[in-house]
């Protein structure tokens, strides 16, 4: 077990906050390919070392910009109303996670391939990707036990980013008309 972090002082805060949503504001003009820790550094008004300190490069800062969008998410997905929320069957629950991770991933494409591609293990290796597996493999246990955790990670391989990726950009599916047909596969794998 990790020993915890100190708390970050104030001033720390608000240099680590000034970054990320600079960040933001580059993305918004730039995209990922015109991120970069220079121009970074320059609008967020901190010095390269203040930069380096928080983030080490641009898929941590990818990184730490995802954390911040899956927040709610995962609130709607623990204590939310249903079927994203408790309360409605997992074939149900499965259907509205598949539509809310894609809907998720989709707009944040280009940060979470950037995030998958700076690490040799990709998506297995984000903080984040056990969390979303566990939650569908609850899912899928509830529609049937046995073999609920390959199930879960078959179900996560077809919404990954890089076969949405496939999907959205190379094959040039609209989301809206993708969501219903993954749902379906979706739960056909988890009551197959």
């Amino acid at each position: 077990m990790a020993p915890p972090q100190q708390p970050l002082r104030a001033d720390a805060r608000r240099n680590r906050r000034r970054i990320l949503d600079a960040a933001v504001q580059l993305l918004a003009v730039e995209g990922v390919a015109g991120l970069t820790m220079d121009e970074l550094a320059s609008r967020a008004q901190v010095g390269k070392g203040t930069l380096y300190r928080n983030f080490t490069d641009k898929a941590g800062i990818a990184s730490a910009l995802l954390d911040d969008r899956v927040r709610d998410m995962h609130a709607r997905m623990l204590q939310g109303p249903p079927p994203l929320g408790p309360g409605a069957p997992g074939p149900e629950r499965l259907a509205a996670f598949a539509e809310a991770y894609m809907r998720h991933i989709s707009g944040n494409l280009d940060l979470v391939l950037l995030t998958e591609e700076s690490s040799p293990r990709g998506r297995f290796d984000r903080a984040g990707y056990p969390f979303w597996r566990r939650h569908v493999e609850i899912l899928v246990a509830e529609v049937r036990a046995d073999g609920a955790r390959m199930r879960a990670e078959a179900i996560m391989s077809i919404l990954s980013a890089a076969q949405l990726e496939q999907w959205l950009r190379i094959e040039h599916h609209e989301l809206g008309e993708l969501i219903p047909r993954v749902q379906e596969i979706v739960v056909s794998i988890a009551e197959a």
